[in-house]
């Protein structure tokens, strides 16, 4: 029987594509997930949610964006508002009671809040991620963090890259990451879990 061997330069190849592949992909234990929902129900913790699906996903906005024109934008598919009907529904299927409700006010983030529906809807801007030497936004973003008490959740619809600063992490689109607030942490709170987004 005739063995066919396989080039050790293809194994390497294929064995490195497996591994980055394994890393990049976000590792969401049940226990963690069970226990984000948890602190959300108990209250006097933060919500902070990436965006649902906008393509193409990472890259930014396209040339001559303006906040003030959706159409310059990059902005929700309806895999993205999909993404957000079901946080809505997943919010009340938990029973998170929901306090405050705030959005980048880039247009992906307001329509993935308003469709969320779990509250009134406000718009700040320490929700854009920081252009610049100064993290001006992510200090008043740091302050409304670490200073929320509740009694209920403060959900915050932002971007990955004012995520990442917060909690340490680039979030997938609509992905729940659950901070409780630590006026001490240099970052503003302390992260307990992640939610996936579903599809």
């Amino acid at each position: 029987m005739r063995t066919t061997r396989v080039p050790s330069r293809l194994v390497i190849v294929a064995s490195a594509l497996l591994t980055i592949l394994l890393v990049s992909l976000p590792g969401f234990p049940a226990d963690e997930v069970d226990e984000a929902w948890a602190a959300l129900v108990k209250g006097g913790h933060v919500a902070v949610i990436r965006h649902g699906n906008a393509p193409p996903g990472y890259g930014g906005d396209p040339p001559g964006m303006r906040i003030d024109d959706c159409s310059t934008q990059r902005n929700l598919d309806d895999k993205g508002r999909e993404q957000a009907r079901t946080l809505s529904k997943e919010f009340r299927a938990h029973g998170v009671s929901v306090d405050r409700v705030a959005a980048s006010p880039m247009c992906r983030c307001q329509e993935t809040g308003q469709l969320m529906a779990v509250g009134s809807l406000e718009t700040s801007w320490a929700l854009l991620p920081d252009r610049g030497p100064s993290p001006t936004r992510f200090l008043q973003l740091k302050e409304m963090v670490s200073s929320w008490s509740g009694p209920g959740t403060l959900v915050l619809v932002t971007h990955a890259l004012t995520v990442s600063p917060l909690a340490g992490l680039l979030p997938a689109q609509a992905e729940i990451v659950v901070v409780k607030p630590t006026p001490d942490n240099p970052r503003g709170g302390t992260v307990v879990g992640r939610i996936p987004p579903r599809p």
